[in-house]
């Protein structure tokens, strides 16, 4: 049977499965504990798991996310918590030079099961370093998984399979999106991790995206079919690695591609996809893969936010550009 809840609540009740099932399964972060994290998305576990499993820790990423490499070396599969996405960089360091290397350094023998949740993007109006989308930052890494949900169900069993892999996963979550509600169906069977899946079926056109963006993609082709077009939505959910395979079979369908994300366009994964597919399907492309993100720029003050971030104009506005070809 499948509950319809917000994607905030589908990680909450997916954590609370990791921990009922594997006593191995820690909760690190600033605030998780006992306030429940400043989004609530842990509320309550500390009071059912106790300290121990779910622990308040100090303002200190860099040595939360050490503290976490050590407990996986010892055998605990920990899910560490980001409060927001600006404070991941003091753990930078320890998060490329360490949690990505060790697997290679040690030759395979050692496994690193780590989970580093990030809430990231904009469309909150917080202050500065609370709306950053660092994604590619992480993706560029070796030896990290990098993925991001778009609704609640993938957010429930993404974060299942990211707590039971040995590889170190970095799991961002669309802060905007966090109340957006979905049925989660908790006894169904997920596809694999790194899938990307088609939400909406199309014939002129692919608009690829991941996150908090998807949602955007289909109110872009729920618009532009009162105009007659005709859009497939992808939905990537996996950006290290790309699922290149399923983006490929719905661009030689429809012959066109737009990837939209909320990270600059410069040097952004949208950059990777471009060049990939252009390489891959370059003699069923009738126009140039397009690209819709952020400025590069630093993000912009709250009350500046929505002409920084994608919308549907600007969505629109390369999909006109792509059929004009």
């Amino acid at each position: 049977m499948a509950d319809k809840m917000a994607l905030a609540k589908a990680i909450n009740e997916s954590l609370r499965r990791a921990l009922e099932t594997d006593p191995k399964v820690l909760i690190m972060g600033e605030d998780v504990g006992k306030l429940g994290g400043v989004f609530r998305v842990t509320d309550g576990l500390q009071k059912d798991f106790g300290e121990s499993r779910v622990i308040d820790t100090p303002l200190a990423e860099s040595g939360i996310v050490g503290t976490a490499i050590g407990l996986a070396l010892r055998g605990y599969r920990p899910v560490v918590e980001i409060q927001f996405d600006g404070f991941v960089f003091p753990a930078y360091d320890q998060i490329v030079t360490q949690l990505a290397k060790m697997h290679a350094r040690s030759l395979g023998k050692v496994k690193l099961p780590v989970v580093v949740r990030i809430p990231y993007g904009g469309g909150i109006g917080a202050v500065e370093h609370h709306s950053e989308s660092p994604e590619s930052l992480f993706a560029h890494v070796a030896g990290l998984k990098v993925v991001s949900p778009s609704n609640a169900s993938d957010a429930y069993w993404m974060m299942q399979q990211a707590i039971q892999s040995d590889d170190p996963v970095i799991f961002f979550e669309p802060k905007r999106r966090y109340w957006d509600k979905g049925e989660v169906n908790a006894e169904a069977i997920p596809g694999p991790l790194h899938k990307a899946q088609v939400v909406r079926g199309g014939t002129d056109l692919t608009l690829a995206a991941y996150g908090p963006m998807v949602k955007l993609c289909q109110e872009v082709a729920d618009a532009a079919a009162e105009e007659g077009k005709n859009l497939e939505v992808l939905d990537l959910r996996s950006v290290s690695p790309i699922d290149f395979d399923s983006i490929q079979a719905s661009v030689e369908k429809t012959r066109r591609l737009v990837v939209v994300h909320e990270a600059p366009v410069f040097f952004g994964s949208g950059a990777e996809i471009a060049a990939r597919i252009t390489e891959r399907s370059f003699y069923h492309l009738e126009a140039p893969v397009l690209r819709v993100g952020g400025y590069h720029a630093p993000y912009p003050p709250a009350r500046l936010e929505e002409e920084y971030l994608p919308n549907l104009d600007r969505v629109l506005d390369a999909v006109d550009r792509s059929l004009a070809y």
